[in-house]
Order: structure tokens, then C-alpha cells, then sequence
């Protein structure tokens, strides 16, 4: 069969199962029959040792003879020894108590001393200990014995998962068991074999999907059986019922992390290793110690109460257990083909087992452990080729990270305020792009004039300098957090309360300045339409790396800014428990700054609209004075519009006043062109697919003209009804009548009727017709990032409403990137702002290397078929396009997700027509 040593290396076919031992001791009783009376007297009569019964985890039994007085540890090494079991530390025999309760046999006490009747009880073999990713294991033998405690499980009712889940686990199971699919087969094996307690109500299904498993091999299957059921939440949980100080009963439960409680099968609560101080029970009450940092120096230790003090002590020995497996520091050395375990047969117990005072402290560094980066390529971006292959140094970064891991706190309090410092180097950077970066282009080329120059720049360097001071508080209070000096004496330790409160106070000062942003943005933009040098420096500018956005968005930043602050200390505040003593601070800078806030909000969405509208000036061939006052951007976005030539890609524009459609031209500069400019006064709009016979089509009739249009799909269809029949409902209670409605070349259509068979179809230009090959290599850098240009690509739309959305949603942060086809991670510095990631090689860098616009992406968690084994790791996923980002902790991944999600879904569907603070559905596309 092939030579077995730790791993097999006959070749394997569907239905072969390798390194199965060969069991020469196989029981001839039938299932359910227990000993006779006579082999039992037998074995005592004969007073040599005693004979134990142990079960497989194929269900198969075995005999073993052991000395009585001998510990248990001996049964279990020749359990391991007959089974040429290798990785044998995972695993461990129970029996059932007096309560019927399935418990752990101990290696260190006799067998005799622990079972009441040790020689008519069944042992069974069974996986005790859970790693995070079973499809590591070193041994494909191993692997295949996890698969079978995946399939007790699963019939047990322990492993719980959806029906379909179900159904595609146990056609794994088949495939191992009898190979390929064959329809008769497989119903005599599922007739035969229990998988699931519901298997009938899903057996066509099982085969349905047995059928897709076509020359998978054994070992293959096993494979995938770890792999879905890892990504359960019930995976590897054992229920240890309890109930809370209220009585509410709950399910205490282990695992690699750390302490789990479940209220029916629903997680409610983990506590990692890392926060708890010490496990201890006292009769019937299990008592969990927290670092004080976690709930609050009050709230330090959690209370549950068991059935009694045997079940208490139960799981508090395997809790330990678990402890000291996960978190051991003197790991065994790994053998040479290890891939993520590094546990051989070699592994002792290291702990104290004294219930009420445990030796050493519980929280001991963790065990997150990566793999060597490597560097090859990467494919591109779908808009810009990231150049990050030359960015990291390998092994160093894991290194980094893993020591960076080691040494920090997992309190979220601590991830919440490392939120503040990322984004606030970010905001920093982003301020020094006018304060150094523009001022020297306009010195350099003596492009503006002085008054200009004073009312810039004095307002704006005074806010650089106060957030320069305030980083560094930042920075010295976050490296002063997990208590590597002597802060904790003067009262600094674990807290940013402080430092917030002083800064928002102080950022009073400066509401006069942040007021003036409005004069600033408008007198920029009107200098530079009157001075064509000014002009010039200004567009030369926006295509330098360091302008990464168009240039007066940087402008906007400090007003935005305090709407971050708002949101990030109200996440805070509700984090910490009102007796915690950061929280006070934490509130009252929460009011000073919401105070600013308020008084500015309106200010805010004025700039926003007039920093939209003077980008779309820019991007717009054939438009003037786009800045009328009283306008509103509310979408921009591409449809498709019936033509002579049939459908062809168009942007549109919706503003409060009326609706423009461009081609995208052949062009050095990327523009798009005017082809024409509906009013809103008098539009109506409807849906005519059915008239049509296009989908998602729908009939916009003007004063002007009538156009036929069609969305990308059903939801953008929707976006855009619905925002023009807000748009037209508004314009007609507008008392202001527009003068600059143009509409050169396309004849009087003032008389049209409001018919379908007198559409406007327009002759395409040759421009028009080269447009939709326009291939994005030929844009300029920042050009391809603006959300017009993402839109055309996607065939997507963005909202005002949206813009307003990404604005409040802004990050940054360092994430680790997976190569596409390795197992290497490259750490980044990330920013995410205006629908993009913008990727750099760290913090201090001056511009991005590489960008990511995320319309029309799609944000999840890693399938199973992705084969990630990494924690707090999303995707990001658009048709073809696949990227892997890694976060560092629970909290920053759920922000990334967060905010990525609210830019990728691009939901939009509320106009700045409504009022803010309206309800927001999120749809994707």
C-alpha cells in the first residue's frame, strides 16, 4: 500500500482512502451489544490489567489491555500507537459520567480512579483540541480523522448549519467514502449512512451536489469538509450549559481565541485570551477576570452559575487546557513540511491546575502567526497599475507585525483612538498640500495675486500648525497605551479622553477661520477664470502625484474633519461604560466638538455643492457658468440612449435645475461633451420598457426634446426616477427661472410632442462613436480617479447624498495585501476617501503609489474556495478583479468593511433635496 511515514505517498483515486490504518482488532459485537458477562469476569478473573473498550472516530472498536494502577496516559499512548496516529495532540478519548454528560478522560490519573466501571464503558476517540484552520494539519491521516469528527458532529446536532450547508457537506462525505457519482449508489449508501438528521427532507440535493465532485480524491474531500466547516460559527463548540447574574440561561463554550457565550445557538460574547486575567470557580460559580481596560474598573469579573461544582471544574480544566495549547510559548520546533502548526507529538501541559489560583498570568502573547511574504506580480487595477511589487521587504514586515501584535493591546477603546491618529496624520498630509505643496507652485510661477495669497493662506496655516501639535499628542499618548513607561503615574495610562477634550476646546478658536472657507473656495475659483496664468499653475498642479484629488477638495478637509472627530468619539463614548473614567472626557469633547460642528454643517454642504459643481466645470466641454447660485449637483451617472445608431453610452448630470447628457471624447484632457441640456420646469419622466423592449429603459419628455434611456440595471433605473421626480417636483416650486438653457445644433424642438415615436435621435459625431474605446491608460493620473470617469467604466451612478456619505466615512490605516497567486502579504499604508483606496509604501510617504476606486465593487468576507486562512480579512471583488486586505484587529476590520461597503454600494437613492438625516437605503448593484 505504499511506505507510511507521516505522510503518504501512493498516488490516491476517487474512493481510495490512503493511510487508513489496517484495524486487526475490529469488534465482532453488533452496534448497540455491549460485553458479555463472561469476557468481563474473564478479564478480571485473570487480574492482569483492564480491559477497555475504545471506539473510532469511524466507529470502529478496539480492545486494549491495560494496568490498572497505570495512568491514563498509557491507554491514550497506545490508542495513538495502534491508530499510527502522529499529530496525536489534537485529540483525546471521553466517556460518558453519571450525568451522561460527555467528559475528558485525564492522562494523569488512572483510568480506574475517574470511571466508576471502567471495562463495561465505551471510550471514544475524539478531536478535542480546534485550530482555526484544520486544513493545515501536517498529516493527511490527521486530516481525514478531523473530517470524521466534522460527520459525528454534524449528525450529533453539534455542528449546526443551514440545510444547504448540510447538503454540501455530506456530499463530500460521499465523495470520500464511495467516489465518483452513480445515481444507484449513492441512494443505497445514503440509505445505509446517517449524515444529517435531516437527510431526507435534502437527499436529492446531496447527490445533486455529489454529482459536481467528479475525480475528487479522499483526501480532497477532506479537505473540503475542513474548509466549510471552519467557517462555521458552531465549529469545534461544545455547550456547556450556565446561566448569567439574571438567571437568563446561557451556553459557555471554548476555543483558540478564547471564551465564547451562546444564548440559544446564538453567539452573544467572546473573550479573548488576551483580556482575561484569570479563570477561576468557587462551587457551582464560574468566575472569568477581565483586565480592568475591558469592561471598566468595576465590571473586571464576569459571574456565571452551573448545575454544580463537578461541571464547573469540568470546564474550567478544559478551558485551561485550551489556554495552554493556543497560547504556549515553547512551542515545539515544527517539522520541515510543517505549514501552520508547529505542535508535534512532543507537546506537555504546562499549567497549574489549582482552581482558584492558577500559575501564571492567562494572558500570555498571542498566537497569530503569518507567512513569509514573498514579492511577485500582481495584476493590475482595473483603472491604474498599483507599481506595489517594489514596496515591503519580505519576511521583516511579518516579523513587524507579528511582534506589533505581540505587543499592543486588543482593548477596542485602544483601536478606536488608533482610528484618530491614522486619520489624522492623513488630515495632516492632506492639509500640506496647498500649505507647502501649492503655495510653492503659485511662488514659484508668482501666478497669484497677494490679496489672494492672504486670505488662503492665513487662514489655512494656523489649522496646519494646531493639528501638527495635536498629532504629536496623539502619537505619544498611543504609544504610551499598553503601559511601556511610568504614564500610569501621572494618570495618562489607557486614555484619550484628555487630550481630545483640550483639542476640541482649543479647536474653538478656529471656527472664525473654517467660517471663511466658504470666501476662500469662491475667490480661488473666480481668480482663476480671470487670470489665465493662475489658470495654468492651477490645472499643471491637480496632475502632480501629490494632488491625488482635485485640488479644492483639500479645501473642504478641515470643516470634515470635525464631522470625523463627532463620529469617532460618539463610537467612544458608547464603547465605554458611563463609570469608565475616560469616558466623562470623552464626552465632554464630544459636546464641545458637535457644538462647532453644528454651526457649520450648513457651510459644509455648501462647499460640497460648490466644490462638485466647479470639477464638473472643469470636466465639461460645452457648458458655462455651471455655478449658477441656487444649483444643486444631486447625480451624475451613465445610461445608455437610443440613438440613430441604437444605444450608445452617455453621461448624465442631474442638477435642481436641469439634466445634462455628454459623450466622452477622444481627448488630451479626458473631457466629456455637451450634447445637451434639458430643464427640469415641465419634465416628465416614465418607465417604457415594455414599450421599448429594452430593460431598465425608461422615457425622460422635455420642453426641449424627448430621449430614450436605459440604466445598467433595475436598482439604478430606480436611482434614477426617483431623483428626477424629486429633482422635478422641487423645480417647480422654484420661483427662479433659469436663462442659460443653450441648445445649439439641434434644431426648434420647442413644438415637439410628447410621443414615443418622435424620440430625439441625434447624428453621432465621429468623437462619439470612438468614445466607448477610449482606453483609461491614457488618462492622467488623478483624472481617472474622479467619480465621473469611474461612473463611465462602471456603468454606474453616484449621488450628491453619496458624496456627503463617503465624506463622513473617511480611513486610513495600514492593511496587509495578498499577492494574487501566493501566500505572501505586503503591508500598505491605505487611505480611503472619494470612493477610493489610495495606496502608499507608509504613513510619511507624499503621494500614493497606486489607487483603487471601488464603484461598483463588491466587499465580503473570503469564500471558502478562496483558500485564505487568515483572520479579519476582506474582499474586494469586481467581475475578474480580486483583492485581498487583512486588518489587524476585529474593530479596524469592521470598519474597513464598514466604510467600503457605503462607497461600493454607492446607495444614494436621497437627493440633498431631502433634508439630512432622512432614511438611507443601501442598494447594490
Amino acid at each position: 500500500m505504499g511506505e507510511i511515514d507521516g505522510s503518504y505517498r501512493v498516488l490516491q483515486t476517487p474512493g481510495t482512502r490512503l493511510g487508513a490504518q489496517f484495524n486487526a482488532g475490529i469488534s465482532t459485537l453488533e452496534p448497540g451489544q455491549s460485553l458479555s458477562g463472561n469476557m468481563i469476569s474473564g478479564s478480571r478473573s485473570q487480574g492482569r490489567g483492564l480491559h477497555i473498550r475504545v471506539q473510532g472516530l469511524d466507529d470502529s472498536q478496539e480492545f486494549f489491555d491495560i494496568d490498572p494502577k497505570a495512568p491514563a496516559q498509557t491507554l491514550l499512548s497506545e490508542v495513538f500507537l495502534r491508530g499510527n496516529l502522529m499529530e496525536s495532540d489534537y485529540f483525546g478519548l471521553e466517556f460518558q459520567n453519571m450525568q451522561m454528560n460527555w467528559v475528558w478522560l485525564e492522562p494523569i490519573k488512572p483510568v480506574a480512579k475517574q470511571v466508576r466501571r471502567p471495562s463495561n464503558t465505551l471510550f471514544r476517540l475524539s478531536v478535542k483540541f480546534f485550530p482555526p484552520d484544520p486544513g493545515q494539519l501536517q498529516e493527511e491521516y490527521t486530516r481525514y480523522l478531523f473530517s470524521l469528527q466534522m460527520k459525528r458532529d454534524l449528525m450529533e446536532g453539534r455542528l449546526i448549519c443551514t440545510e444547504n450547508t448540510g447538503a454540501l457537506l455530506a456530499s463530500h462525505l460521499v465523495q470520500s467514502e464511495i467516489g465518483d457519482y452513480d445515481d444507484v449508489a449513492d441512494r443505497d449508501f445514503l440509505r445505509v449512512n446517517k449524515l444529517l438528521p435531516y437527510q431526507e427532507k435534502v437527499q436529492e440535493r446531496i447527490m445533486e451536489l455529489h454529482r459536481r465532485h467528479l475525480g475528487q480524491t479522499p483526501a480532497e474531500s477532506d479537505f473540503q469538509i475542513l474548509e466549510i466547516a471552519r467557517k462555521l460559527e458552531m465549529y469545534g463548540v461544545r455547550y456547556h450549559p450556565a446561566a448569567d447574574r439574571e438567571g437568563t440561561k446561557i451556553n459557555l463554550a471554548v476555543s483558540h481565541m478564547g471564551l465564547q457565550v451562546f444564548q440559544g445557538n446564538t453567539k452573544i460574547n467572546t473573550f479573548n485570551w488576551s483580556k482575561i486575567r484569570k479563570l477561576s470557580f468557587k462551587r457551582k460559580r464560574f468566575l472569568i477576570k477581565l483586565y480592568p481596560e475591558v469592561h471598566g474598573p468595576h465590571q473586571d469579573t464576569l459571574e456565571f452559575m452551573m448545575a454544580s461544582r463537578d461541571q464547573c471544574k469540568i470546564f474550567w480544566k478544559i478551558c485551561v487546557e485550551y489556554h495552554s495549547f493556543f497560547r504556549l510559548f515553547d512551542q515545539p520546533q515544527p517539522k520541515s513540511k510543517a505549514i501552520l502548526f508547529t505542535r508535534g507529538s512532543s507537546f506537555r501541559y504546562r499549567y497549574s491546575l489549582s482552581p482558584h489560583n492558577p500559575k501564571g498570568p492567562l494572558c500570555l502573547s498571542p498566537s497569530f502567526q503569518m507567512s513569509t511574504l514573498s514579492l511577485p506580480g500582481q495584476a493590475p487595477s482595473p483603472l491604474q497599475s498599483p507599481i506595489l511589487s517594489e514596496v515591503g521587504s519580505n519576511a521583516k514586515l511579518e516579523e513587524e507585525e507579528e511582534g506589533r501584535r505581540k505587543r499592543y493591546p486588543t482593548d477596542k477603546a485602544y483601536f478606536i483612538a488608533k482610528e484618530i491618529l491614522t486619520t489624522e496624520r492623513t488630515y495632516l498630509k492632506d492639509l500640506e498640500v496647498i500649505t507647502v505643496w501649492f503655495r510653492s507652485a503659485v511662488i514659484k510661477e508668482n501666478a497669484m495675486p497677494e490679496g489672494l495669497m492672504t486670505l488662503l493662506f492665513s487662514n489655512i496655516d494656523p489649522i496646519y500648525e494646531f493639528h501638527r501639535g495635536f498629532l504629536k499628542e496623539l502619537d505619544q499618548r498611543l504609544a504610551l497605551w499598553w503601559g511601556r513607561s511610568n504614564a500610569h503615574v501621572k494618570g495618562d495610562y489607557q486614555r484619550i479622553g484628555d487630550v481630545m477634550l483640550r483639542n476640541m476646546c482649543a479647536l474653538k478658536e478656529f471656527t472664525s477661520y473654517l467660517q471663511k472657507h466658504d470666501e476662500v473656495l469662491t475667490e480661488l475659483e473666480k481668480a482663476t477664470k480671470r487670470l489665465k496664468k493662475l489658470e495654468t499653475v492651477y490645472k499643471e498642479f491637480e496632475l502632480q502625484k501629490v494632488c491625488y484629488l482635485p485640488l479644492n477638495t483639500f479645501l473642504l478637509k478641515p470643516i470634515q474633519r470635525l464631522m470625523h472627530y463627532k463620529l469617532i468619539l460618539e463610537r467612544l463614548c458608547k464603547h465605554y461604560s458611563p463609570s469608565h473614567r475616560d469616558h466623562d472626557d470623552c464626552k465632554e469633547a464630544l459636546k464641545e466638538v458637535a457644538e462647532i460642528a453644528t454651526q457649520l454643517q450648513s457651510s459644509l454642504i455648501r462647499l460640497e455643492n460648490f466644490q462638485k459643481l466647479t470639477e464638473l466645470q472643469r470636466d465639461l466641454i460645452g457648458i458655462e457658468n455651471l455655478t449658477a447660485p441656487g444649483r444643486e449637483f444631486i447625480r451624475e451617472g451613465c445610461l445608455y440612449k437610443l440613438t440613430k445608431k441604437g444605444l450608445q453610452q452617455r453621461m448624465f448630470f442631474l442638477f435642481s435645475d436641469m439634466l445634462l447628457y455628454t459623450s466622452k471624447g477622444v481627448t488630451a484632457t479626458n473631457q466629456f461633451k455637451v450634447h445637451g441640456q434639458l430643464p427640469l420646469h415641465g419634465m416628465i419622466v416614465e418607465e417604457s420598457e415594455n414599450e421599448w423592449s429594452v430593460p431598465h429603459c425608461f422615457t425622460i419628455y422635455s420642453a426641449q426634446r424627448t430621449i430614450v434611456v436605459a440604466a445598467s440595471s433595475k436598482v439604478e433605473m430606480g436611482k434614477w426616477i426617483e431623483d428626477l421626480n424629486l429633482a422635478i417636483e422641487m423645480s417647480k416650486k422654484s420661483q427662479e427661472k433659469s436663462s442659460i438653457f443653450l441648445d445649439p445644433g439641434f434644431g426648434d424642438h420647442s413644438n415637439r410632442k410628447r410621443s414615443s415615436d418622435e424620440v430625439s435621435l441625434e447624428q453621432e459625431s465621429e468623437d462619439d462613436m470612438n468614445s466607448s474605446r477610449t482606453s483609461l491608460d491614457k488618462q492622467t493620473h488623478h483624472r481617472a480617479n474622479t467619480t465621473m470617469h469611474v461612473c463611465w467604466h462602471r456603468n454606474t451612478s453616484v449621488s450628491m447624498s453619496d458624496h456627503s456619505l463617503a465624506v463622513e466615512n473617511q480611513l486610513s490605516g495600514y492593511l496587509l495585501r495578498k499577492f494574487k497567486n501566493s501566500n505572501g502579504w505586503q503591508k500598505l499604508w491605505v487611505v480611503f476617501t472619494n470612493f477610493c483606496l489610495f495606496f502608499y509604501k507608509t504613513h510619511q510617504d507624499d503621494f500614493p503609489l497606486a489607487s483603487l476606486p471601488l464603484l461598483g465593487y463588491t466587499v465580503s468576507t473570503p469564500e471558502e474556495s478562496d483558500s485564505i486562512h487568515k483572520e479579519y480579512v476582506f474582499k474586494l471583488q469586481f467581475k475578474s478583479h480580486v483583492y485581498f486586505f487583512r486588518a489587524e484587529s476585529e474593530y479596524t476590520f469592521e470598519r474597513w468593511m464598514e466604510v467600503i461597503k457605503s462607497a461600493a454600494s454607492t446607495a444614494g437613492r436621497m437627493s440633498l433635496l431631502i433634508p439630512k438625516g432622512g432614511p438611507m437605503e443601501m442598494n447594490g448593484n
